[in-house]
């Protein structure tokens, strides 16, 4: 089993879901999030003075699916996370050891 980490923009958020939806996976875990990479934020005018904002919003997506769906789900995330501009994300790609349901107890592919 693998975890996928997506870190992406906010408003790319359905059309990821609904892409990974469509591959047919059954749960993803959505964090809102802060930060910044390589763009390092932007200067905004408010009420006249100019402030620097460091933290930009994103959308952390987590996802647990078995080896053999990752290149299918990344491959997924990169289309539907695409817009061509600075800042449209990463993705990350961590294997898992186990994986437990708490409701029953299933362990490994069971549980996910």
């Amino acid at each position: 089993m693998k975890k996928i980490e997506a870190i992406i923009k906010p408003f790319k958020l359905d059309e990821v879901k609904d892409a990974l939806h469509e591959i047919g996976l059954q749960g993803i875990t959505v964090i809102e999030a802060k930060g910044f990479g390589r763009q390092k934020g932007h200067t905004e005018l408010y009420r006249g003075a100019e402030y620097v904002v460091d933290f930009l919003p994103k959308v952390k997506i987590e996802v647990v699916i078995e080896d053999e769906m990752v290149e299918r789900a990344v491959e997924a995330i990169k289309q539907a996370a695409h817009t061509g501009r600075i800042g449209d994300g990463k993705i990350f790609i961590l294997p898992v050891e186990d994986a437990i349901r708490v409701r029953t107890g299933e362990r490994g592919s069971e549980a996910v």
